[in-house]
């Protein structure tokens, strides 16, 4: 299928989802190249190298699990990998199965047009590059592009300042420095515990607290941990059961190996119920959030439970009455677990501190930056050396918009969705043949396992691809009924759910002047899962072929 003038896919991104639709495609024998914005593989975390920064998925599923001689050749150290142990993992990918050789580094793909007449996209880079592919898969993730609020007068500040998402390689010196940090989500929560023992002095900006959860962190070389055979500890899982458990995952809710409990909330007592929490907090991880009660996130009963349980064991690791207030208020800010909980070794320990400070930006908003440090209506301008904004990311639809996206109409993926995000099976959308994204729009992507949902989506895209080749077929486009039934779907997911009420990156909320609406899909791996086997069953049902 080698075609020096058109590729059979052209790939945009670098990261697992990436590298996973190459490895399948160059299996096949499809013609197959992905362009990297970056100077490295990696995806997020080759951009991800800000202090503290790690995965919040545990041993042995963050990871290309179909790979075998990669995970049976390469050991973590660790429970949760470093961004430093994620990227010594991607240079033994890369040397083990050269794949460099099919990624051209430092481009950016700025637009993308289909031909009609030859069923065939081309491709314009910021590097002059132009290409043709048959099959445009976007997997720029669902975080790649970043969000600096439009502070006013941040190019007047004398110090140094950087977003978590574009920290440089070679690191900042912040030791005796006077920091400043606008954001408590998962970026800013690993870099405050990281620095907050380093800095002279830290001021933490803060919209909303972080529902930060215990990390349980552990390393290889720890002492192994003498459990019963019912103890919720974690232990480092024997290399012979990576096989079954990966096999388990799809079958799990959020592509973890651990699933909901299996008993339904209301069919427990109280103290059995605190048992269950307890466990979930015991095994640490994103275990209080998704392995605990299926119906946190439907019933506002269960939700209030969990969160005062959630309250009450992180209050009392706080000593000062205010910050205990802000933190982890009695009352709750937003229902639980409606925003991605972040994982914590000493987060909360480092607001104990007396050099680290707490600003309520709603009681006391940011006015401005000035030439030496940020000004709130409180509090005036608090002088520091660097400021650091974990102000987040444009999620799901961001990366693509950033490019210029255009069917044979003319018509770009911008104008089609200005009233909203529309898919069909979270992988397209109609008036855009042969195109499809990993990790995007209205997947799995962030309420679980990220590997796991990639996976499944990059076997489906693959098979469909490989059914069309031996069909004799050269163009794909989903059709626009069931996508409107798909989006439907989508939605009546999240509606009958605690997450339209709170304000989060789930439905672009923390975007000004986006559209809000689902951007996730809310039925958990094994419905999606079960979802796009249906319509492969039925002859790829949904779908028009050429």
């Amino acid at each position: 299928m080698e075609n020096d003038q058109v590729l059979d896919a052209l790939i945009i991104g670098a990261g697992f989802s990436g590298l996973n639709m190459l490895l399948n495609f160059r299996k096949l024998g499809f013609s197959s190249k992905i362009y990297e914005n970056g100077s490295y593989l990696g995806g997020t975390w080759f951009w991800n190298r800000y202090p503290g920064a790690r995965v919040d998925s545990d041993l042995p599923v963050y990871q290309l699990m179909q790979e075998k001689e990669i995970w049976n050749s390469f050991d973590f150290k660790e429970r949760f990998p470093s961004r430093q142990e994620l990227m010594r993992y991607f240079r033994h990918l890369d040397k083990t199965l050269g794949l460099s050789k099919y990624i051209i580094y430092n481009t950016f793909v700025t637009s993308a047009d289909f031909d009609d007449g030859e069923n065939i996209w081309h491709i314009k880079t910021d590097t002059d590059l132009s290409t043709s592919a048959r099959y445009l898969i976007l997997c720029t993730g669902f975080q790649s592009k970043r969000y600096t609020p439009p502070f006013k007068g941040l190019d007047t500040f004398k110090g140094e300042w950087y977003h978590s998402n574009a920290w440089p390689e070679e690191g900042l010196n912040l030791v005796k420095k006077r920091v400043a940090i606008v954001g408590t989500g998962a970026s800013g929560v690993q870099i405050i515990q990281e620095i907050g023992t380093q800095v002279a002095h830290l001021t933490v900006y803060q919209r909303s607290p972080a529902y930060c959860i215990p990390m349980r962190q552990r390393s290889f070389n720890d002492e192994p941990i003498v459990t019963s055979s019912n103890s919720s500890e974690w232990q480092f899982p024997n290399k012979i059961e990576y096989e079954s458990i990966f096999n388990k995952i799809k079958s799990t809710f959020s592509g973890f190996a651990t699933d909901f409990y299996p008993e339904k909330f209301d069919n427990l007592s109280a103290t059995e119920r605190q048992k269950v929490y307890e466990d979930s907090w015991t095994h640490g991880g994103c275990a209080f959030w998704l392995f605990a009660f299926s119906e946190l996130f439907t019933n506002q009963e269960a939700n209030d439970e969990a969160y005062a349980f959630w309250a009450n064991k992180t209050r009392e690791r706080l000593h000062h009455p205010i910050k205990r207030e802000l933190l982890a208020p009695l009352k709750p800010p937003h229902a639980w677990g409606t925003k991605r909980p972040c994982l914590e070794t000493s987060y909360y320990e480092v607001f104990n501190q007396n050099n680290v400070d707490l600003i309520d930006v709603n009681s006391s908003p940011i006015i401005e930056v000035t030439e030496y440090g940020i000004k709130t209506k409180k509090e005036g301008v608090i002088p520091v050396d660097i400021i650091i904004l974990a102000t987040g990311f444009d999620s799901f639809t961001g990366g693509l918009f950033d490019i210029n996206i255009r069917n044979a109409k003319g018509i770009s993926i911008q104008e089609k969705w200005k009233t909203g995000t529309k898919t069909y099976l979270s992988l397209c959308t109609s008036d855009l043949p042969n195109l499809f994204w990993v990790y995007g729009p209205h997947s799995t992507a962030a309420f679980g396992n990220g590997p796991t949902s990639i996976e499944i989506q990059c076997n489906w895209i693959t098979d469909l691809l490989l059914k069309m080749h031996k069909d004799g077929q050269n163009r794909v486009a989903a059709n626009e009924e069931p996508e409107a039934v798909w989006t439907k779907h989508v939605n009546d997911l999240w509606q009958n759910s605690l997450f339209p009420a709170t304000n989060s990156w789930y439905q672009g909320a923390n975007i000004p002047g986006k559209i809000r609406g689902p951007l996730h899909y809310m039925g958990g791996i094994p419905l999606y899962y079960e979802k796009l086997n249906i319509c492969r069953d039925n002859n790829y049902e949904g779908f028009s072929f050429v």
